[in-house]
């Protein structure tokens, strides 16, 4: 086999392996089908209980988005949002991010994206029914990502 064929092997095979290790980490992360129906994302317990300590906060946070609302109180409203925005996306660990498949990542970073759009939004309107058809629309993802995805902790007994 001359030089030029070896290369060129070499180099198709190390493009295989970037395509699939993308596939894996970009794409399917570290997921298999559960046995109700929903993808189970596979996660340490400590990547688990950042996970879920997040999905806390945001139900919180809707909390006083929602009670904030019913008082016409656009200031808290807008505080509250802007504190589950992208600031709270950043500081996600790079090795969690590659365990979630492509569609969690869409959901997390749109849900975190339309948070700073509500912020944004309460500040600019007087008007609470306008924030509350956002918020509902904004709990759309939760909801999706909820009835598609569960989490399980990695087995290290093997």
């Amino acid at each position: 086999m001359d030089l030029r064929k070896i290369h060129w092997l070499v180099t198709l095979m190390l493009a295989a392996t970037v395509v699939a290790m993308g596939y894996f980490f970009l794409i399917k992360g570290s997921t298999f089908l559960g046995e109700d129906g929903r993808t189970t994302i596979v996660l340490s317990e400590t990547e688990k209980a950042s996970v879920l300590g997040e999905m806390r906060a945001m139900l919180e946070g809707v909390q006083t988005i929602t009670e904030a609302i019913g008082h016409s109180d656009m200031e808290t409203v807008a505080l509250a949002a802007s504190s589950l925005g992208m600031v709270v996306a950043n500081a996600d660990s790079p090795d969690l991010i590659a365990k979630l498949p492509l569609e969690v990542k869409t959901l997390g970073l749109g849900t975190h994206a339309a948070f700073d759009d509500l912020a944004q939004h309460a500040k600019e309107t007087d008007d609470p029914n306008v924030i509350l058809l956002e918020l509902s629309d904004l709990m759309l993802n939760c909801t999706t990502c909820h009835a598609s995805y569960r989490i399980a902790i990695e087995d290290f007994d093997e």
